[in-house]
């Protein structure tokens, strides 16, 4: 596996209007994403070189940034166009059958500790950076499935923090996730919300299908308006498949035909356990490979064979 994979030295990152080496790109300790986690976020893939759905990416970021009240000092327009020329810039480091995150982070700027953490002594910090798509820790679950596992810890709830600002303050997704690895160190988190709906996972939403074929998937008033889960319900829709969205509990999983989750990366990911209990047969199951596929065709690639392929490269 090319060294830059995990070290992409030669992919420079945007900040503020200037462009760093990766070892050279650095920010204020003083920074309000350092200070208070005070930052936004938006991550969008490529395939086959081309942003999948950025406008849809950017679009949330900027309801993000309006409803934190985080001005970037850059249009929607503008944003865009500075991020098509970082990825142009990067792209010539990337092979031609791999594809790259392109990540935004956008901070209130420079903070000061005291008693109005809304106070900044500079304009926000813009951050635009590219890295390789690493897919192997996510492979094999295209095949096998994963182990989905609820942890102790419940998802933020709607009154303190809307799920729809998607936002670098990881600390509450991280610790349901160490809770999740000590039952499984593979396993993948479902957090429930306070009344025992299901909610969302750290990174993605998540979708059952149940015995009468019926998709479905919990609103967002608990989870992120996730692009992956928008497109699942396009495709759905397009393949004459039946959706919901609505409440459903750990009972409905356990009950379900088929599961999975969705998120950036991986687009869609098989899950065939339930805190140990089988989904459906215990096997990735013919609705969700359905869908797999009408998402390769749609974007011309292989998902699935692009991902294996991480599992065997050195």
């Amino acid at each position: 596996m090319p060294a830059d994979r995990h070290y992409p030295q030669r992919h420079q990152v945007y900040i503020n209007g200037v462009y760093y080496p990766p070892d050279q790109a650095m920010i204020s300790v003083f920074d309000a994403a350092v200070m208070l986690g005070d930052m936004v976020t938006e991550s969008t893939r490529t395939f086959r070189h081309v942003p999948f759905k950025l406008d849809e990416h950017l679009a949330r970021l900027y309801k993000s940034l309006k409803v934190t009240r985080i001005n970037p000092g850059l249009s929607l327009p503008e944003m865009r166009k500075v991020t098509l020329e970082v990825l142009a810039t990067n792209l010539p480091h990337v092979p031609p059958h791999e594809d790259v995150w392109i990540v935004h982070n956008i901070s209130r700027g420079r903070s000061v500790a005291g008693a109005d953490p809304t106070k900044q002594l500079s304009p926000a910090t813009v951050i635009i950076f590219t890295q390789p798509m690493i897919l192997r820790d996510w492979a094999r679950f295209y095949r096998e499935g994963c182990h989905a596992v609820t942890p102790m810890s419940r998802a933020v709830p709607p009154q303190a923090l809307d799920a729809r600002i998607k936002n670098r303050s990881r600390m509450a997704y991280t610790l349901a996730e160490m809770e999740v690895k000590l039952v499984d160190p593979q396993a993948q988190g479902i957090l429930l919300d306070l009344d025992g709906n299901v909610a969302e996972n750290k990174g993605g939403n998540f979708f059952i299908v149940d015995d009468e074929g019926t998709l479905k998937t919990p609103p967002t008033r608990n989870a992120l308006a996730g692009i992956s889960r928008a497109t699942v319900l396009e495709l759905a829709a397009s393949l004459g498949i039946p959706t919901q969205v609505t409440d459903f509990q750990l009972y409905d999983i356990y009950t379900a035909a088929e599961a999975f989750f969705t998120s950036t990366p991986y687009c869609i990911m098989p899950a065939t356990r339930i805190n140990g209990l089988p989904v459906g047969d215990g096997q990735v199951g013919p609705l969700t490979k359905r869908l797999l596929a009408a998402w390769s065709e749609l974007v011309g690639v292989d998902i699935v064979a692009q991902a294996e392929r991480h599992l065997t490269a050195v």
